[in-house]
């Protein structure tokens, strides 16, 4: 692919091009750099096979799109880090990456055998890309529980903020601009869900219906007042949704319908376009390209005569997916049929007396040794229904003062149950995996009682890192609980807590008032007014106090 010219007739330089690579990866073109952002476009998928990128976007695997001076990526999800990728591409080819509590990210890129100069930055350190001014930084997440990054890339005197999975507060948005010493140009902001619940919990139907819904309303919600309140020139939502080719997961690929989580871009456009009416909207598909400074998008012709789930109408569906796209998903597929048997090959089931459940075990009194702050936190057993030859019933305390493993499953009420299959689970305990990638992966079940989200278990599984559970419990033990503000609903005034107990959210612009309910805009944790309690996970409460009422401190 010829990048766009760099010079206009009249000799001036031109603002950079971005190329879509499809799910959330781009392609910047400037005078004096080119750089990849997050590509992920390996045959093969991710998440044990699970997730492919829709629409396909094999026929950018090409040396004119991989040819770059820079790659970029955000985070280690395997829809952002494709390691088979990255192998191939030429050592003079220079990786930059955040620097993260947990060296995750660093050791999966060294142990693919990728030898490339690698470099970590901290949030909002500056790194110089050339000796013309462009740069390139990251910006984290606020709470280290989530190892997620935006990379704001300046280049020939324009910003591109590339924001992955990663939930900017409104204050970052503005620092963003205020650090390239202007309005954003492009934005990316990803709209689709990455979420194993409620879709692999045992709910009803219309359980997992309500839940969905108001799941996508509300990202949907607060990425429109994130960019009412910090809005840049042109906004690009994008990152998915992925798709399902695994004949035992292709049934999610109705969830791009409405009220399922997985939106796709055509849905998400509309929605902006609906509440934003003033600001530039262009979802791009896999090869097309835009000119930051202009905003002209350059259509690929791959996708003539092609409709996203929501292309032909306004992003609502009445009837599920058009038969088209279920037939593009069909052909999709069979040609990569070849590429999931692959990965139930290199998955075997455990014949029985490989030792699955000693290694379980052993697996889990390490993770009990990292941080008695977690563990208190967690407080709950955690069963394993393990289906295969080698498989069984195990429970897991967690806390809330140490962790014993039971092989024989006898606890009279787990809090929480996952039934996987033994050949998930095993590539999970032999490090193939790691415990957020088979949670990604929809390879599960799941309940729990009470129906709460525990995020220091899921955070001490996907971590399994001392340093990093270090992070978070100095993170959330330096918060200053005096630090207020006030916020109204219709005639009622509250006085609360400025950050939200959970990740930091700054509720002066993250938060919404109604019936009594704060919620929380970062990861929609509710808070009721009243108590302070938190309605919805386990977290710490919110401190609140209805003005001219003495403080509610649970």
């Amino acid at each position: 692919m010829a990048a766009a010219p760099a010079v206009r007739d009249d000799g001036r330089v031109v603002a950079p091009v971005v190329t879509s690579l499809g799910h959330a990866g781009l392609r910047i073109d400037a005078p004096h750099l080119t750089m990849l952002c997050d590509p992920w476009m390996s045959p093969g998928g991710a998440f044990l096979g699970s997730w492919f990128p829709f629409p396909d976007n094999s026929h950018l695997r090409r040396a004119d799109v991989l040819n770059a001076d820079w790659v970029a990526i955000s985070h280690e999800h395997l829809d952002h880090l494709d390691l088979d990728l990255l192998r191939e591409l030429p050592e003079r080819v220079r990786i930059v990456v955040p620097r993260y509590p947990a060296p995750e990210m660093v050791q999966r890129i060294r142990a693919a055998g990728i030898r490339n100069v690698l470099i970590e930055l901290r949030s909002w350190e500056r790194l110089a890309l050339n000796d013309r001014g462009d740069w390139v930084t990251v910006i984290q997440e606020l709470s280290p529980m989530c190892h997620d990054s935006a990379i704001l890339v300046v280049a020939a005197g324009h910003a591109i903020l590339h924001t992955n999975d990663a939930r900017l507060s409104v204050a970052q948005l503005r620092r963003a601009a205020q650090e390239a010493g202007r309005p954003l140009d492009l934005m990316g902001v990803q709209m689709s869900g990455a979420s194993w619940h409620p879709i692999c919990y045992e709910y009803p139907p219309e359980v997992v219906a309500s839940i969905s819904a108001d799941k996508r309303m509300g990202k949907f919600k607060a990425l429109s007042r994130l960019l009412r309140a910090a809005p840049p020139r042109t906004v690009m939502p994008y990152a998915g949704p992925p798709c399902f080719l695994d004949p035992v997961l292709v049934h999610h690929n109705e969830r791009m319908a409405p009220p399922g989580i997985f939106p796709d871009t055509a849905q998400a456009a509309a929605f902006l376009r609906s509440r934003l009416p003033g600001m530039a909207v262009e979802p791009l598909m896999p090869g097309d390209r835009i000119d930051v400074g202009t905003g002209v998008v350059d259509r690929d012709p791959r996708w003539d005569g092609f409709s996203l789930a929501g292309g032909a109408h306004d992003g609502t569906l009445d009837a599920g997916l058009p038969d088209p796209l279920r037939d593009y998903l069909r052909e999709y597929a069979e040609r990569r049929a070849h590429e999931v048997a692959a990965v139930y090959a290199a998955n075997p089931d455990p014949p029985r007396g490989s030792g699955l459940s000693q290694r379980f075990a052993d697996h889990f009194t390490e993770l009990g040794t990292l941080s008695d702050y977690f563990l208190h936190r967690i407080g709950m057993t955690v069963r394993f229904v393990v289906t295969g030859d080698d498989g069984g019933t195990w429970d897991v305390e967690l806390g809330p003062s140490e962790c014993r493993v039971d092989l024989t499953g006898s606890t009279s009420h787990p809090g929480y149950q996952i039934t996987v299959e033994a050949r998930w689970l095993d590539a999970v305990l032999m490090g193939r995996v790691r415990w957020e990638d088979l949670f990604l992966s929809l390879r599960i079940s799941a309940w729990r009682d009470p129906d709460r989200y525990n995020d220091y278990l899921v955070g001490l599984l996907k971590h399994a890192d001392a340093g990093a559970l270090a992070a978070v419990e100095s993170f959330e033990a330096e918060r200053n609980p005096n630090d207020s503000v006030v916020l109204t609903d219709g005639d009622h005034g509250w006085q609360v807590s400025r950050y939200c107990p959970h990740a930091g959210e700054d509720l002066t612009h993250g938060a919404v008032i109604r019936d009594g309910v704060l919620r929380c805009l970062g990861h929609n944790f509710d808070f009721d007014l009243a108590t302070g309690e938190c309605l919805n996970a386990r977290c710490d409460p919110l401190v609140t106090r209805p003005l001219g009422s003495p403080a509610v401190v649970p």
